[in-house]
């Protein structure tokens, strides 16, 4: 059979299941990612399971959201996070060393391999040759100690690319022309794998900025084949010996096919406030801008930063405008102040801040009230930004850096000079002063982890109950995101590690009296949310699950589910369920109360079954999606409650 680059990362990694879309599958996973808005659970539950070492080739935890230290909060978990990858064999990525996707890339990635990562954008790895993907902590936790990592068996969405960019068109307008094909939906379901003769015309980070952002069209994952290109960039990183050839069998077949000529592109922008809502630049061109940013995963590449710097060279920043300049990695920063770059971006009056995530996940750089931010970042959910009512768009680097200039967003290709022609540096400076080598068994294992007091321990989770009678809380629309559900930002982030406290931001945008009604709701029974098509999307953080689960969420009603939330859904003991008819969504409304009986064993019987909505005596069919597997563990109450059953029987 001949084999396309996905089926063969996931054949050689397939430890049980069959490769058939849609049934579950276990893989091997040889390399792990954990940043610090995610970790410190990670590190709780790797504690939890008794965790000697780290099973995998590589596993890495990097500082890069939470740098702000307005308090000790985050600087104590720093500290906590460096004493667990020293106990449990990781590498540490310190604050300041850059964001974990490019850092990944630049120091661990190899091709070939699996990666599994507690952010949504591990996928950006895909770039290397990898099969990479975002999860829940707890899913990577078990990952680290030697479980195989459990998903549905995508479908595989095959993208030929022909042609080449044109002048003003970059890599991350080819990502934006899925999107604006198919939306923010479109790739669940699926890992997308490019290929074609466009390919030799993208380098190893123009590949990561598509990879990027499969993430916003839901995938499991991207792929890109490893060929010449991978083999150049891993060179420049002084890992040569890293590189494999990796590409499809010749006469390999696609789920799906679709093709892409580049030469044909334009560039695009995401209006507010959806990754999916892309426009070409010329329909929103003059639409006055507060703050133009440049940086995050999503652009993070030496010639992304560039290409700004060259832009507004010898010219100044338009007044009234903030151009927020945030290097992605600590190696890169050192880059542009060797090539000159940054001195051109100091000198136009943009604004230097610490190589990390920062503003893209709301941790400062906020825009004004009713101004215009216009980003490279990957998402413009409501509220990101860190500014309740924030209205974000989101574009490439040449269109950030010309309305920069003319403050207002502006089409690059209007501005009165030559396109920039720039390359890589070639002999790229190579730093790995801030990320810290794992500690061998024995010197790990003398290790005491440090708890600061913002670190409060897993609450344990009741089992599901055989009969439920929940209030439904909340009914929402479609695509809520993650950041709905439990912000991010310099305001909730820091108590990651403190589930009572973070609980009390949980769907704060969407109804401020839900932390209250959930709590009324804890010790009688739970109760119940109702939402439309693609709950959950965005990031991957379980405290999206975690949190609302603590406030006594046990049902999750929607129209169809984004993968990774439904996952973490799932790790907690929440019951995700969707409509067989959609039409009944319609015959639900906030304050109506949900009755299950039989539920235990119904969900092991079936996995359709009736519902009864309570007063009103309709009754509605539901379905789950559950593995006989994910049923043991909802039964248990989640995957702790499982984990720990598993040792108790092992041990017998």
């Amino acid at each position: 059979m001949k084999l396309n680059v996905t089926q063969k990362l996931i054949k050689d990694h397939l430890v049980s299941g069959e490769m058939t879309p849609g049934s579950e599958i276990g893989l091997k996973i040889d390399q792990t990612l954990t940043q610090d808005a995610t970790g410190t659970m990670v590190m709780l539950e790797l504690e939890a399971m008794g965790l000697d070492y780290a099973k995998t080739e590589a596993s890495a935890q990097y500082v890069d959201h939470n740098l702000i230290q307005v308090d000790s909060k985050n600087p104590d978990d720093h500290l906590f996070l460096q004493s667990a990858a020293k106990r449990f064999g990781l590498y540490y990525s310190r604050p300041g060393n850059g964001v974990s996707h490019p850092v990944h890339m630049q120091r661990l990635a190899k091709p070939g391999k699996t990666l599994l990562g507690s952010d949504s954008h591990t996928c950006a790895n895909g770039c290397m040759g990898m099969l990479a993907m975002g999860a829940g902590g707890i899913d990577v936790a078990m990952a680290i100690a030697g479980e195989p990592f459990y998903v549905k068996m995508p479908e595989v969405w095959g993208v030929k690319l022909t042609g080449e960019l044109p002048d003003w068109v970059g890599a991350k307008d080819v990502i934006f022309e899925l999107l604006r094909r198919h939306d923010v939906k479109g790739g669940i379901g699926k890992v997308i794998e490019y290929y074609g003769p466009g390919l030799k015309n993208l380098n190893a980070m123009d590949r990561h900025v598509i990879a990027n952002m499969g993430a916003e069209l839901g995938a499991t994952g991207t792929v890109f084949p490893s060929d010449k290109k991978i083999k150049k960039f891993l060179r420049d990183q002084g890992r040569e010996e890293d590189w494999i050839k990796l590409k499809a069998d010749k006469g390999a077949r696609y789920d799906i096919d679709e093709e892409i000529n580049l030469s044909e592109l334009e560039p695009l922008v995401a209006k507010p406030s959806s990754p999916g809502n892309v426009v070409p630049v010329s329909e929103v061109a003059g639409e006055p801008i507060y703050q133009s940013y440049i940086g995050s995963s999503a652009n993070p590449g030496f010639l992304d930063f560039a290409m700004v710097a060259e832009i507004v060279k010898g010219k100044q920043v338009a007044d009234g405008v903030s151009l927020d300049v945030n290097p992605t990695s600590r190696q890169m920063l050192t880059n542009l102040v060797q090539e000159g770059h940054l001195a051109s971006l100091l000198q136009a009056g943009s604004r230097l801040h610490q190589a990390g995530c920062n503003g893209c996940i709301g941790m400062g750089q906020a825009p004004a009230t009713g101004r215009n931010s216009l980003r490279t970042t990957p998402r413009n959910f409501p509220g990101r930004s860190g500014t309740r009512e924030d209205s974000v768009f989101l574009c490439g680097p040449e269109i950030a850096a010309a309305s920069a200039l003319t403050g207002v967003i502006t089409d690059p290709r209007t501005l009165e000079m030559d396109y920039p022609q720039l390359k890589n540096p070639k002999n790229p400076k190579i730093d790995n002063n801030l990320l810290d080598e794992p500690l061998p068994p024995e010197k790990a294992r003398e290790v005491e982890l440090y708890k600061g007091p913002n670190i409060a321990s897993i609450p344990e989770m009741d089992e599901l109950p055989d009969y439920l009678e929940v209030p439904i809380l909340l009914k929402m629309g479609d695509n809520i995101s993650t950041d709905e559900i439990l912000a991010g930002g310099a305001r909730v982030l820091p108590f990651r590690s403190n589930l009572p406290e973070i609980s009390k931001f949980c769907f704060e945008i969407i109804d401020e009296t839900y932390y209250d009604s959930g709590m009324n709701t804890r010790n009688h029974g739970g109760h119940a949310v109702v939402g439309g098509f693609n709950y959950g999307q965005g990031s991957s953080r379980e405290h999206a699950a975690l949190a609302p689960r603590f406030l006594g969420l046990r049902i999750a009603l929607v129209k169809d589910f984004a993968r990774i939330h439904w996952q973490n859904l799932v790790n907690f003991g929440v019951v995700p369920i969707t409509f067989v008819n959609e039409g009944d969504y319609d015959k639900l409304e906030q304050g109506d109360v949900l009755k299950f009986t039989n539920l235990r064993d119904t969900i092991k019987q079936t996995s359709e079954f009736t519902i009864t909505v309570k007063e009103k005596g309709d009754e509605i069919a539901v379905r789950h999606a559950l593995s006989e597997r994910q049923v043991d563990m909802m039964l248990h109450g989640g995957l702790i409650n499982w984990m720990k059953e598993r040792k108790i029987q092992n041990n017998k």
